[in-house]
Formats: structure tokens, C-alpha cells, sequence
């Protein structure tokens, strides 16, 4: 843009600033972090494919998935507080439970097809809207597409694919808070006696505040 002296001056550019180096007590908690939600992970999957398949089993894959869908719900329950942990919790759970009673519905009575597909995603997101969680929303509508698209690949007894996949988000999300619960009351606890004090009354006032 033009100065008063005529002279053309060139927008300054916003500077970068590269992230400072983390503490070693820092290190030590994403370490520590990672392990946990590992370890959860591992857990998650081992349920579920070793003895919720026990109890009830359609195929080695669909097995196989709900691990995976299992997982899905222990990593959505990662979160820096155990109060945010709790909270999604109760997001993802909110979510399971519309898409299951929609999904349930309709496979008790009509079989996949790409436009019951659109309608449930749909109605997913209507739903969730309407019962004051707008947030679950996009959630909701993917696990709808998840249960069907399932459903599609083993049609015999499809309304059972909501039942399943319920079960593997309770048993992902149990987990998950228990995993939340002991590195809030375990881990933690043991890093932040290697914290300086001045950083750690500022964790303290944060996690307050939380």
C-alpha cells in the first residue's frame, strides 16, 4: 500500500516461531500418554475379538471389525483430562445408541440398499439434533454408515450388526475411562513430581479449572 512520502510499502509477513523445546518431564508424559492409550488399544481389541466373540461370532472378519470399531471408540475417549475423557464418553455412547435403534429398526425389516442408507445417515443426524446433542451428530451418522455398509456384506441376520457394534463401543469406551481414570490418578500424579513448581501450580490451576 502507498506511505505518505509516495513510497510503496510491502505487507509484513507474520513471523513463524518454531515450538520450544519440551521438557523432560513433558517427554516423560507423551511417553506416558502413549503407552496408555496403547496398551488400551490393545486391550480393546483383545476383548472383543477373544471373548465377546465367544459369546456370539458371525464371521473371523466381521470379528476382526469390531476390534477395530472397539479401538475406534478407546482412542475417541483420548483427551488431556479425565473430565473431557467422561465427556466423550457420553458423546460417542449418545451417538451408538441412536444409530442402533435407527439401524435396528430398519434391518429387523427391510435389507440394505443405498437409499436406506442415505435416509438413516439423515435421520441419524435429525435425531441426535432433535434430542440436544448436536454435536454427536456427524458420530451418529457415521456409525450408521458403518453398521450398514456391514450389514451389506453379511445380509443373513443383518439386524444383528447394530447389536454388535454396540457392544463394541461399550466395551471400547469402558475401557477408554478406565484407561482415562489411571493416568489421571496413577501416571500423572508420578510425572508431575518431576515438574518444576512454578509449572506445576499452573497445571494445577488448569486442571481446576477443567
Amino acid at each position: 500500500m502507498p506511505a505518505s512520502d509516495g513510497r510503496t510499502r510491502t505487507p509484513k509477513l507474520a513471523r513463524f516461531s518454531l515450538p520450544s523445546r519440551p521438557s523432560q518431564a513433558d517427554v516423560r508424559a507423551a511417553i506416558a500418554d502413549s503407552f496408555m492409550l496403547a496398551v488400551a488399544c490393545l486391550i480393546s481389541y483383545w476383548l472383543t475379538t477373544r471373548v465377546l466373540s465367544l459369546v456370539y461370532s458371525v464371521s473371523k472378519a466381521d470379528d476382526a471389525l469390531g476390534g477395530m470399531w472397539s479401538v475406534i471408540a478407546t482412542v475417541f475417549l483420548f483427551r488431556d483430562s479425565y473430565n473431557k475423557s467422561l465427556s466423550a464418553a457420553v458423546s460417542r455412547m449418545a451417538a451408538t445408541l441412536v444409530s442402533f435403534a435407527l439401524c435396528l429398526i430398519y434391518l429387523a425389516f427391510l435389507p440394505f440398499h443405498p437409499w436406506g442408507l442415505a435416509i438413516l445417515i439423515g435421520l441419524s443426524v435429525l435425531v441426535t439434533g432433535l434430542i440436544g446433542r448436536p454435536e454427536d451428530e456427524i458420530t451418529a451418522g457415521i456409525t450408521t454408515a458403518v453398521v450398514l455398509v456391514v450389514a451389506s456384506l453379511s445380509p443373513h441376520e443383518a439386524w444383528r450388526q447394530p447389536v454388535l457394534r454396540l457392544a463394541d463401543t461399550a466395551i471400547g469406551v469402558a475401557v477408554g475411562l478406565v484407561a482415562a481414570w489411571l493416568g489421571l490418578r496413577a501416571v500423572r500424579p508420578a510425572i508431575d513430581q518431576h515438574r518444576p513448581n512454578r509449572q506445576l501450580r499452573g497445571i494445577t490451576h488448569h486442571d481446576k479449572d477443567e
